[in-house]
């Protein structure tokens, strides 16, 4: 019993501290997420980051399948599922 129960508290340790990210494509219409990396080229990196996709934004996907429409800063905008596959996001609960 105690092994397995250690590797139980030790499993829900690991999973706590690395938050789980997605590209922006994979988020569900409707939900917020944060952004944590942007992958990519510079120019690219630096065309989003112009757009206010900058690493820690909020940005809520209102939908879509390519072309996805996304939120943010009070801003929606249309990105290709090229340009939301090198966008990581990690979903958040809505406040």
């Amino acid at each position: 019993m105690k092994p397995s129960l250690s590797i139980t508290v030790l499993d829900v340790e690991m999973s706590s501290s690395t938050p789980a990210t997605l590209p922006l494509c994979q988020l569900p219409a409707g939900s917020l997420g944060r952004v944590r990396e942007l992958t990519g080229d510079s120019d690219f990196c630096q065309r989003v980051r112009e757009m206010g996709f900058g690493e820690s934004a909020f940005v809520t996907k209102i939908g879509g399948s390519g072309p996805f429409i996304c939120q943010v800063n009070g801003t929606r905008i249309a990105l290709s599922h090229g340009a939301a596959m090198c966008i990581q996001v990690e979903p958040l609960r809505r406040r």
